[in-house]
């Protein structure tokens, strides 16, 4: 929806949600979006900048005062299976799509990070580039959005201690292509991604080599 407050006939400060995610280059684990809602005027919390400018034990103190002092706020996960079924464009205009939905009916307009913005809001909205560096409510969602996902990683790795998910969070660095090549993808790992597709052909070929080599009964 194009983004026009002319007709606005009061003066009053707009309520503003500011929209970002995290975890769109992994190769695991879902992208993760977020919203946050100030009350207009001031933001009631010092210290935020773009989550990645920031310590992991910053981002950690300053996600618990947004939650605490935001008017509103919301984390949507989307899965890699979802993003495995649309691609991990449309898997993030999803999820941004249904966080701003959440928070729509406490604002005037959403504030999205980026260069797009989804279809079909039930609100105005307007896209920010590098908004994660000039508009503190965008500072705020990219920290719960890095935060959460990072949280949810570390939860990965409990279950999956092969990838090393606590340390590189799913992105490819060379100690995550290693384990993909040895151990094969998991059940969280995003199929659509070509390391992953890699993966997955070295590992069909490795059983057909091994049926087709096995002797006959």
């Amino acid at each position: 929806m194009p983004l026009d407050l002319t007709a606005r006939s009061d003066r009053a400060p707009l309520r503003v949600a500011g929209v970002d995610e995290a975890g769109r280059g992994p190769l695991a684990g879902p992208v993760v979006v977020a919203a946050v809602v100030f009350a207009p005027g001031r933001t009631p919390i010092n210290g935020l900048d773009d989550s990645k400018a920031l310590t992991p034990e910053r981002r950690e103190t300053l996600y618990e005062r947004i939650i605490e002092r935001a008017v509103a706020w919301h984390v949507e996960f989307v899965s890699s299976d979802e993003i495995d079924r649309i691609n991990i464009y449309h898997a993030t205009m999803a999820g941004m799509q249904r966080a701003i939905t959440c928070v729509s009916h406490l604002i005037d307009v959403a504030r999205v990070d980026g260069n797009a913005l989804p279809r079909s809001l039930p609100c105005l909205a307007e896209a920010w580039i590098g908004g994660d560096a000039r508009d503190r409510s965008i500072m705020a969602a990219s920290i719960l959005a890095k935060v959460s996902r990072d949280r949810y990683m570390r939860r990965l790795h409990e279950q999956w201690p092969l990838y090393g998910f606590d340390q590189h969070k799913g992105y490819s660095t060379p100690v995550h292509l290693a384990a993909l090549s040895q151990h094969g993808p998991c059940p969280e790992h995003r199929r659509s991604f070509e390391p992953v597709r890699m993966a997955i052909r070295a590992e069909d070929g490795q059983l057909e080599a091994m049926f087709t080599s096995a002797p006959a009964p």
